[in-house]
């Protein structure tokens, strides 16, 4: 794949954006010296005229986009088509352009979380704890669906975030219960803990951390390390990072995008450190 071709993120907000520094440096990699990856504000209003322009663009044919909040729903209408992965959670962050014009959306957040943790040596696991709700926690059911060989508890401030994390459960096949964010440092003795909620949040928990913690997943990466994730590499804890997740994710799209595999995941990594 020599000729040009173009790929973005798009989102809202999106100057904050790393996957340009992902995407760039696995195309200078790959050697794909024609392909560009720009970043574009666009938010749920604003998304189907950018796709109805997409077409009339002169420049080079577009391979494909990564899709960020709050677009990774609002997306799938846009869509010819949509994996089963995506259609799992109703969530899509790839979009691949295909040679015939087809859109084909994709969710690689879930398997980007299993190599993730595969990475750092965290396989199957006997129960997990999942600290919030909403999409992220949603994919995160999704991947503990696939590695969880028992219950999973989910710690949520509300009873309608409860029966939704309860009903995600039952369509992705976990067996989940919930439990009231009080009682979060209840959960931290999981053999996995998965933190999917905003800076801040979970700030409290550092001083609840066990003795002998198992993993964390901690989905921030911005600020790193969070004071929950500090406490948790200090008593010799596993801990996975938002960064983990961001480049393993990053480094399936790439691989659908340009359709060279594997894609450079070192490279990836270094840029990410040198930014």
């Amino acid at each position: 794949m020599s000729e040009n071709r173009r790929a973005a993120v798009l989102g809202s907000p999106i100057a904050h954006s790393l996957s340009p520094v992902l995407h760039r440096a696995a195309y200078r990699e790959l050697g794909l010296t024609g392909w560009t990856y720009d970043r574009f504000e666009v938010d749920e209003t604003g998304l189907p005229d950018f796709f109805k322009h997409l077409g009339e663009d002169p420049g080079p044919a577009w391979a494909g986009l990564s899709l960020t909040m709050p677009l990774k729903r609002a997306v799938i209408p846009l869509l010819d088509e949509i994996s089963d992965t995506a259609a799992s959670v109703e969530a899509v962050n790839t979009v691949v352009f295909g040679d015939d014009g087809g859109r084909r959306g994709d969710n690689t957040d879930i398997p980007g979380m299993l190599a993730a943790l595969r990475e750092r040596g965290v396989g199957r696991v006997e129960r997990a704890a999942v600290l919030g709700a909403g999409a992220t926690a949603s994919s995160a059911l999704a991947a503990l669906s696939r590695i969880c060989d028992g219950e999973v508890t989910a710690y949520v401030r509300s009873e309608a975030r409860a029966a939704e994390m309860r009903q995600w459960g039952e369509r992705l096949g976990v067996a989940v219960r919930t439990a009231d964010w009080g009682d979060a440092a209840e959960g931290l003795g999981a053999p996995l803990v998965i933190a999917t909620t905003p800076a801040g949040t979970t700030d409290a928990l550092a001083a609840s951390v066990p003795d002998r913690p198992g993993a964390l997943f901690d989905v921030l990466y911005e600020p790193w390390p969070t004071p929950l994730a500090a406490a948790w590499a200090a008593r010799d804890g596993s801990v996975v990072g938002g960064l983990d997740l961001l480049v393993h994710q990053a480094v399936l799209q790439v691989e659908q995008m340009t359709g060279r595999a594997p894609a450079p995941l070192a490279a990836m990594r270094e840029a990410l450190t040198a930014r």
